[in-house]
């Protein structure tokens, strides 16, 4: 008879563990094929607590979870997020700056526009972005993605949240435990119990013992308790091709109660790295990401504070050590890691609770049922995953491969011919012909698609060859239809979306319209 998953642990919370077993349990944990969702946390141990930046993926978790924006917003600090804003990536210049926004380009899965905006350059220069989107317009002008009488998770523009990622983890727990099921412990793990097979039988814990389990989700952070730990998973490390191994993390008060939300991230380029900037209701989350190989500790805080201002001298940086790179196996046994035990890169694009919310999913909706198909599960998703990381890396070393800076030797070093993955490279020599289409892009689903490397590639000036006049010619017509619709579309939204701090005012206050 075949083994039945009847049990899944998840050892470690912060946001991954929560969100895991909040999603394992929403999904598989009642009917008559429900299996019992646990989730053991150390006391002793914290979280890295800085992932404030999303994807629009999250609105479909909280949905998924049974959470309504309303409360998901007054619960977590959370503000809307419509894309970010790259500051002096290009040429380091106070004039330097583009947007990659959440929309897609206008009419993206009918044409391409990337020709036809260069065409339109002569005549009517302006930025890609702008040109193809009414987004950028919206984060300029501190606009938000929706209206107050726009039904909870609905948009006018689409977007993803700024939160609080303590808070975060904190409302996902309450709702796993008092909503969902999920039992939760307290507790160290002294000890781990392995089958014959080599799968994990149990854990043993300090406080409550013996804790047996059919699968186990290791959310154990920068440890990886199990996947490393038990099951050795080499570390792939990226550091010859992301440079940046420190982040310091401040939260900044708003000098006014009144004081303007952005609704984008700001990523602004230094010496060394860049500065996040990330606007939540009653503070931002400021952060510096630099390689302490071309700049000191003290330099790269001294850089922070000067971004921040006079404000900074009251405040305390957090420094936090990162080591680019991921996990070789994701999947072993009935073990598989989520989270920062998978793996992590510089937040850049905001991709941490991304990949987190794309494990999860793979669980919770195809949770096997026997321990048998576990085998052939852990090499789709192995291989899904090992394709996720390394597309990752890429588009990330895309935004510093594309600079013309050479003030520093950070950005001098960092377009060094050895330091690009061959994939990229490849593109790249590509791209100077064609623009980024959906062919370039085959596995499904891709977590950067061709309408981000456009925003990147267009928004950092590369330098490319697309006009050909005879293809260009038999759209011309839908093209300026496109362009023309973007225009209008932009025109309605900045007349009747309300300012950002606004809404979640009135969010706060009134709340959202329920589906």
């Amino acid at each position: 008879m075949e083994t039945l998953v009847r049990t899944v642990v998840i050892v470690g919370g912060g946001s991954a563990g929560w969100i895991a077993a909040a999603r394992i349990a929403a999904r598989n944990g009642t009917g008559p094929d429900a299996v019992r969702v646990v989730l053991v946390e150390s006391a002793a141990i914290g979280t890295i607590g800085v992932g404030e930046g999303t994807w629009p993926t999250m609105r479909n978790t909280l949905r998924k979870v049974g959470i309504s924006e309303t409360r998901f917003i007054r619960k977590c600090d959370a503000a809307f997020k419509q894309g970010a804003k790259f500051v002096r990536w290009t040429d380091g210049t106070d004039a330097d700056g583009y947007y990659h926004p959440l929309n897609p380009p206008q009419g993206a899965t009918q044409i391409n526009l990337s020709g036809h905006w260069q065409q339109r350059q002569h005549d009517t220069p302006m930025a890609f972005a702008d040109s193809v989107d009414f987004q950028p317009a919206l984060c300029e002008a501190g606009l938000a993605p929706k209206a107050i009488t726009t039904p909870e998770y609905g948009a006018v523009a689409n977007y993803a949240y700024h939160l609080d990622a303590g808070k975060f983890a904190t409302m996902m727990r309450d709702h796993a435990v008092g909503t969902l099921g999920v039992e939760h412990f307290v507790d160290d793990v002294i000890g781990v119990r392995m089958a014959e097979n080599g799968d994990i039988a149990g854990l043993d814990l300090e406080q409550h013992g013996a804790l047996d389990g059919d699968l186990f989700v290791d959310c154990t952070g920068f440890a990886a308790l199990l996947i490393g730990g038990v099951y050795d998973s080499k570390f792939r490390d990226c550091s010859d091709v992301l440079f940046a191994d420190h982040a310091l993390a401040m939260q900044v008060p708003y000098p006014e109660e009144d004081s303007p939300i952005a609704c984008h991230t700001i990523s602004t380029a230094q010496s060394a790295g860049w500065i996040w900037d990330i606007g939540l209701w009653t503070r931002r989350g400021i952060g510096h990401v630099y390689s302490s190989s071309h700049i000191s500790h003290d330099q790269a805080e001294a850089e922070l504070r000067a971004y921040i201002g006079p404000q900074s001298e009251a405040l305390t940086a957090r420094r936090i050590a990162i080591r680019a790179g991921h996990r070789e196996t994701f999947w072993s046994h009935n073990c598989v890691a989520v989270g920062l035990s998978a793996g992590f890169l510089e937040p850049l694009e905001a991709s941490a609770l991304m990949l987190v919310e794309t494990a999860v999913d793979c669980i919770a909706d195809r949770l096997p049922r026997t321990r048998p198909v576990m085998e052939t599960m852990a090499r789709q998703f192995n291989a899904a995953f090992t394709h996720h990381w390394e597309r990752i890396i890429e588009f990330l070393k895309l935004h510093y491969l594309l600079t013309k800076r050479t003030d520093t030797s950070f950005w001098r070093d960092i377009v060094a011919p050895e330091s690009v993955p061959d994939g990229l490279r490849d593109k790249l020599e590509m791209w100077r012909y064609h623009p980024p289409t959906a062919q370039d892009f085959p596995h499904q689903p891709e977590v950067f698609s061709w309408p981000s490397y456009q925003y990147v590639l267009h928004g950092m000036d590369f330098a490319n060859h697309y006009a050909r006049l005879a293809d260009l010619d038999a759209e011309t017509g839908a093209a300026r239809r496109w362009f023309a619709n973007n225009e209008r579309v932009r025109g309605q939204a900045m007349s009747q979306l309300p300012k950002h701090r606004e809404l979640l005012g009135k969010i706060r206050t009134h709340g959202l319209q329920t589906v």
